[in-house]
């Protein structure tokens, strides 16, 4: 059973399994064996960040660690500005980076998060995207792992949210018009 607001489901459960599966295997493919260390972007790519550790070979290795940075408050559209909020807990120099994110948009994000970790000195810093949104991209980032491409919609599930909920759907949605506007009014 669906929640009211969610309009349609845009990528199942098992769409999205399939396309971390895929992103693993690219993953592996590229680094060719070299230690990673996953730097999820939280709290929007938990899920993505958990899931793809677990699709990578059980003799990969493999280190976890989170940023937590904010562009869009509690609204449904991006400020424009980006915030680090909590840092990464380990150090990245000498390390094979590979950010997770859940979903680029505007890029800004992504961008902000590439310049500041490129400063850091990792051996290499290479971007992994779930869902792909290039419609209204302001800032030109390379992304070397790119998942599904996203409607021009807003949308939750799998990690992402709206002013918190949602992100325990298992697939991605496309949230009503309603559920949105009903804040404004």
């Amino acid at each position: 059973m669906f929640p009211l607001e969610v309009e349609s489901v845009l990528f199942t459960a098992e769409e999205i399994d399939r396309t971390v599966g895929r992103l693993a295997g690219e993953i592996v493919a590229r680094t060719a064996g070299a230690p990673i260390l996953l730097l999820g972007i939280l709290k929007g790519a938990l899920m993505f960040t958990a899931d793809l550790a677990r699709a990578l070979p059980a003799d990969a290795t493999v280190e976890i660690d989170f940023l937590v940075v904010s562009s869009y408050g509690s609204g449904s559209r991006s400020s424009g500005e980006v915030r680090l909020l909590k840092d990464a807990g380990e150090r990245i120099e000498g390390k094979h980076v590979i950010i997770v994110e859940d979903i680029i948009d505007n890029g800004l994000t992504l961008a902000y998060l590439q310049g500041l970790l490129r400063s850091r000195k990792p051996a290499s810093l290479q971007s992994c995207v779930l869902f792909d949104k290039p419609y209204n991209r302001a800032a030109d980032v390379p992304i070397e792992y790119k998942g599904l491409l996203c409607p021009d919609a807003f949308v939750v599930g799998y990690g992402l949210d709206y002013k918190e909920r949602f992100r325990n759907l298992p697939y991605l949605a496309r949230l009503r018009e309603e559920a949105l506007c009903a804040d404004i009014a």
